[in-house]
């Protein structure tokens, strides 16, 4: 019981945290008033004291052992004749003073970045100095300055970074076309989206004969930027810091300079671009008979789009096909390759959920103007699987040619989430189950079986959340999603690190070298978390780790920097979201009041996540708004259960919403349930043989309960006039209170 554990504090917005330990083991509760002399994200030794009645443990701080460098973002307050900052990140738990003096040039309500002084204590506040005047509140893309800051995402290139990019050539030099195969006169086309800025890709596809058979011959060309950032530059140095482009609605945080993420390395149409190709045979069964890698030049023969491309293979003689006549019999080989493509990802058994996308519509000031779907087409799907075949093809040759390098690997589900999902599809009555060691052919098979089930949508929910994330790593176990043995990234270098060092290791092999990596920056905070996360993984059932032929020393420094390309993942997926959160709140801020359909995303103990249906967006109905009743959460089911009607929220079920609250510094959004007339509590009323009675006086004595807690009335009052409204209008619902 006292034996002490070291771990990192993780702060949660009500005031209390965790102590996330280092040994993988269950979480370190802290009360409110241990939170105290401590900061998110500070490095402690804690002591297990007690545990509640739920069996978790509970802890005291005994050290604080590192105190990272971490400047705080907030709102400048001025109360009671005193400077201070509300930390917008609530894991803080508690405001920092700012002497007089170090206000700078702030004004109060204006955001700002915080440097500490003074730590906090168990008797006193933190004390810091502004550091930046970040602007007002409502300023368009102050979101996205916030999350760079909260996330610490590098968002300036270093000045050696600059001078560098600027020293770059304009276009490909006579020198750059050396020992490079010219395929100027192949019509490789690129294929994005209607907002693409950097091509990464180009395709072409024409038919071949494989064997005695029918196939085509498939090439995938990729931009070359290896031949532009060499090992160790300072291009290089600020690349691997930010190991990925970071996605905003309206702005891009590139991975490289523009000049060459938009320009020399951006596959742009009727110019002349290095490349490094992946030339494939495939059969008409659609597996990867032959292939082989080389460097190339390339003379892009259209920037075409998606919708375009789509509407030319659904009519070759519309007027889209018209304007890309000598194009239209490539898209159609190309088409043809994708089916066969298709084929064997259906011979694999690769898991394939069909989930919804949205993409956040916004104005010239950044505010949105609509959250739309996502809608994938043939001609996405198209350059997917001609991506996902250049990348199988990569893995395999780094694999062949014994060199270690970055894998992208995705392990089947852990023994707890075989077990949950087990339980539930047995409660859901599905018939089907996952084995011991399950393969993904399994989950397909499940998901195609009930495809057509009114809870569909549930069923596939919980199959994906079985399964863990995607990692990068030099040890080899196997893509379980993708059911591929061996699978890498290769195709864009542009905005993602491990592609770039993927190119590199090929080249390597090409010019039978050997890549080693350079002595970059050790990352900090995220890498040390997901190594402890990844600590106790195992291999992808049925599958051997296959460990690359290399010294000791030398996959400890591909396993750092895997870790690190994993976990500024994982940041950029993280400071997105929070940007698209913030965005969200403050449109839902304009529909106060208003009503809306919605689905079950999510139940919990503590309520039910609804999405909207002409929104798209996600809010809470918290269980005290669910009724005057208890409600169980049956975790085997994944729903909540009223114990008195039998009324069930599980994913999937839907219900009608009134937006309550809106709160945009917590980033979340309260949804109150509006009881259509009370028909779903009367009917599962009724099906437990209660009376509608008991229902109508329940509906009265939430509706005095709520009045109670507003302070307007006496109990005695609320309670008549709850009755009165329940027996006059019940079923509509009462204007949101601001």
């Amino acid at each position: 019981m006292l034996d002490e554990i070291e771990g990192v504090i993780q702060g949660h917005r009500d005031g209390h945290g965790y102590v996330v330990r280092d040994d993988g083991e269950t979480d370190l509760y802290l009360p409110p008033n241990e939170m105290r002399a401590v900061l998110h994200k500070d490095r402690v030794r804690a002591r297990i004291v007690r545990h509640d009645r739920r069996g978790r443990p509970e802890g005291r701080v005994v050290e604080i052992v590192e105190r990272p460098p971490q400047p705080i973002i907030g709102r400048l307050l001025h109360e009671s004749g005193v400077w201070l900052v509300a930390p917008e990140d609530k894991r803080y738990g508690q405001d920092v003073l700012i002497p007089k003096g170090a206000t700078g040039t702030a004004k109060p309500g204006q955001v700002v970045v915080v440097e500490l002084t003074e730590p906090p204590s168990l008797y006193g506040q933190p004390v810091g100095r502004i550091k930046e005047v970040l602007g007002e509140i409502d300023d368009p893309g102050m979101e996205i300055e916030i999350a760079v800051r909260k996330y610490g995402v590098p968002h300036e290139f270093s000045e050696a970074c600059i001078a560098m990019a600027r020293t770059l050539p304009d276009k490909v030099r006579p020198a750059d076309r050396k020992h490079r195969v010219d395929l100027t006169d192949v019509p490789l086309v690129t294929i994005d989206g209607e907002d693409a800025r950097d091509f990464d890709d180009a395709v072409y596809c024409e038919p071949a004969k494989v064997g005695r058979g029918k196939g085509w011959r498939l090439l995938v060309a990729i931009a070359d930027v290896s031949h532009y950032v060499e090992t160790g530059s300072a291009i290089d140095i600020d690349a691997y810091d930010r190991a990925t482009s970071v996605y905003f609605p309206r702005r891009v945080i590139p991975m490289l300079p523009e000049k060459l993420s938009n320009g020399l390395c951006s596959l742009n149409p009727e110019v002349d671009r290095l490349c490094m190709v992946c030339d494939m045979l495939i059969a008409s069964t659609g597996e990867i008979q032959a292939y082989q890698f080389y460097p190339a030049v390339m003379w892009s023969h259209a920037r075409l789009t998606y919708t375009e491309v789509a509407a030319i293979l659904a009519n070759t003689r519309g007027p889209e096909a018209q304007r890309r006549k000598e194009r239209v019999g490539d898209l159609i080989n190309l088409h043809d390759v994708y089916r066969a493509l298709l084929k064997a990802r259906e011979v694999r058994g690769a898991v394939d959920f069909e989930t919804t996308e949205t993409q956040i519509v916004c104005d010239e000031n950044g505010r949105i103007e609509k959250i739309v779907p996502r809608t994938r087409n043939d001609a996405h799907r198209l350059i997917e699987e001609a991506m996902l075949a250049a990348n199988v093809c990569a893995a395999d040759f780094i694999q062949e040619g014994k060199h270690p390098g970055l894998y992208r690997v995705h392990e089947g589900p852990t023994p707890e989430k075989k077990e949950i999902l087990r339980n539930y599809l047995k409660a859901m009555g599905v018939g089907l189950t996952i084995s011991d060691e399950p393969m993904p052919g399994e989950f397909q098979k499940i998901a195609l079986a009930t495809k057509e089930r009114p809870d569909s949508q549930q069923i596939h929910t919980m199959l994906l959340r079985s399964m863990q994330q995607a990692i990068y790593t030099p040890i080899n176990s196997g893509h379980f999603g993708l059911a591929y043995d061996a699978y890498t990234h290769f195709t864009s270098p542009i905005r993602r690190y491990p592609d770039l060092l993927v190119h590199r290791v090929i080249k390597a092999i090409l010019a039978k070298g050997h890549y080693t990596l350079p002595a970059l920056p050790t990352p900090g905070e995220a890498h040390e978390k997901l190594a402890r996360r990844l600590a106790s993984r195992v291999a992808a059932p049925g599958q051997k780790p296959k460990k690359p032929v290399v010294n000791s020393r030398e996959v400890q420094a591909w396993e750092a920097a895997g870790l690190h390309c994993s976990a500024n993942e994982r940041r950029a997926d993280e400071a997105s979201r929070d940007v698209e959160a913030w965005l969200k709140c403050k449109y839902m801020r304009e529909h106060l009041g208003e009503e809306y359909g919605g689905v079950v995303s999510a139940a919990t103990t503590f309520g039910i996540f609804v999405t909207l249906d002409a929104l798209y967006v996600e809010g809470l109905v918290h269980i005290t708004e669910l009724g005057g009743e208890y409600f169980k959460f049956d975790e085997t089911r994944q729903e909540l259960r009223g114990e008195r009607t039998g009324i069930r929220y599980a994913i999937g079920t839907r219900v009608r919403v009134q937006v309550s609250r809106v709160d945009l510094d917590g980033r979340k959004i309260d949804f109150r349930l509006v009881r259509e007339g009370d028909d779903l509590e009367l009917r599962a009323m009724r099906d437990k043989g209660a009376s509608a009675g008991a229902a109508a006086k329940g509906t009265a004595k939430r509706a005095a309960k709520k009045a109670v807690k507003a302070g307007d009335r006496s109990p005695i009052q609320s309670l008549t006039a709850a009755v009165k409204k329940a027996a006059a209008s019940k079923g509509k619902s009462r204007k949101s209170r601001r």
